[in-house]
């Protein structure tokens, strides 16, 4: 591998390499992939490649689930007035299909349960797509209620919606302040006076910063979401062009449980999601994007309480020689009366049993929270430290939570490597750009 060569065409197009993987001959790697051969010395040009599949998973707010469903015979009820599934608050309609027995409801990725705070919409839409049965609960417009259990299988209409996923790049957060504060960037009370870090973003394997001019990703685009088949709708709420982040959707029937899921932040219940997104590489300029390293992404450590820059750090700051998994060794554990680990992690993946803390690893996000509170030290890993002048000071700030899952974003964009290579995933061109609108 030496380079580009004179005679490859500077500009390649999406069916192109299409009909290159159909015949066998085109050249799929990850983000990953491209990586370690860049950290090895290896040089890369654009007839090393055709395809990077790249993908993220994280926090990602802006997410509604739309689901339409029957709850009982034609003229039972007029309409209904307020919908819970398994405690959630769901929005009835938009249209009220009167008598005919039938609900459509939007339920947000981040509506808390009224019966449980650590509960929401992210944890609901796991709980259906894992096949667990789900508790309605209707209050119609004449006054009656009643309550019927269902499941995902018995749910024709079941669609997850993006209004903000997947942005280029996100932020670093501290609390300078003395007291602690509530917030969604930290399962506990985010503590003061610099003593700890939490942040977001996948960094290299992430899809805008693969192709931040949106060369091959727009409105049409082929992805997956949460593991299933999806596309991209258009630009998100909030979205800027140095940072942009994309809108799309997916069926829920379609979606594997471990790429989704609910995480209990110190405000409240938020969603988790996993793009993953096949990169055709098109041109040299493209190529010049994808074999940026960690080290060469900026990543803004802010305020907490006013999102005030404080400085600049890189991705390779958080994921350089960090562990992307968290090590349980149960004979470490000390079986604590209260197990502070249990009591703290923000995905229910630990729990109190007869002989000690029990770890779920596919429950598990790979945040480290359960390290600092591990009495025993039974749970580790490199989560790392990072420097940062700010307020004519030069401070060693512990990272002490990780509200992106690099481990498993890695996973998906191998399976998405898979599924391109054996026919299942095929690349689409966008049917338009996306068009900025600040």
């Amino acid at each position: 591998m030496n380079g580009a060569s004179d005679n490859i065409e500077e500009n390649r197009t999406i069916p192109e390499i299409q009909t290159k993987i159909d015949s066998g001959d085109a050249v799929v790697l990850t983000a990953e992939e491209i990586a370690a051969r860049i950290r090895a010395g290896v040089e890369i040009g654009l007839e090393d490649v055709d395809v990077v599949t790249t993908a993220t998973r994280g926090i990602m707010s802006g997410t509604y689930a739309v689901l339409s469903f029957k709850v009982s015979e034609p003229d039972f009820f007029v309409k209904a007035s307020k919908v819970l599934l398994n405690g959630v608050p769901a929005v009835v309609g938009p249209c009220p299909n009167e008598r005919l027995g039938v609900l459509d409801l939007i339920v947000l990725g981040t509506a808390h349960s009224i019966s449980d705070y650590r509960y929401g919409g992210g944890h609901l839409f796991r709980d259906m797509v894992e096949g667990k049965s789900i508790t309605v609960d209707v209050t119609t417009s004449e006054g009656k209620r009643f309550s019927v259990e269902t499941c995902l299988s018995e749910i024709p209409f079941a669609r997850l919606y993006a209004t903000r996923h997947a942005f280029k790049n996100y932020r670093a957060f501290v609390n300078p302040g003395k007291e602690p504060i509530k917030t969604i960037f930290h399962a506990l009370p985010f503590e003061g006076e610099f003593k700890e870090m939490t942040f977001c973003g996948c960094g290299e394997l992430n899809p805008i910063e693969n192709d931040p001019k949106l060369e091959t990703i727009g409105i049409g685009t082929r992805v997956l979401i949460n593991g299933a088949e999806g596309f991209v709708t258009g630009q998100g709420t909030r979205s800027v062009p140095d940072n942009p982040n994309l809108t799309g959707f997916a069926d829920l029937h379609d979606m594997v449980p471990e790429y989704m899921g609910g995480f209990a932040t110190s405000a409240g219940p938020e969603i988790i999601n996993t793009w993953a997104v096949p990169i055709p590489v098109l041109n040299e300029g493209m190529l010049e994007n994808i074999l940026k390293l960690d080290s060469q992404i900026p990543l803004k450590l802010v305020d907490l309480a006013g999102r005030i820059p404080l400085c600049e750090i890189t991705y390779g700051d958080v994921w350089d020689n960090a562990d992307l998994k968290v090590k349980y060794e149960p004979e470490k554990c000390i079986d604590c009366k209260a197990c502070l680990v249990a009591e703290a992690c923000p995905m229910g993946a630990v729990s109190k049993g007869e002989n000690g803390a029990e770890h779920s690893p596919e429950l598990c996000f790979n945040c480290g929270l359960c390290i600092t509170r591990c009495r025993g030290e039974a749970f580790s890993a490199n989560l790392g430290t990072v420097k940062c002048s700010t307020g004519g000071c030069l401070r060693d700030i512990k990272i002490t939570l990780r509200q992106s899952d690099r481990a498993r974003a890695v996973k998906a964009a191998q399976e998405l490597k898979e599924q391109i290579l054996t026919g299942k995933f095929r690349l689409t061109e966008p049917v338009e750009k996306i068009i900025w609108r600040e």
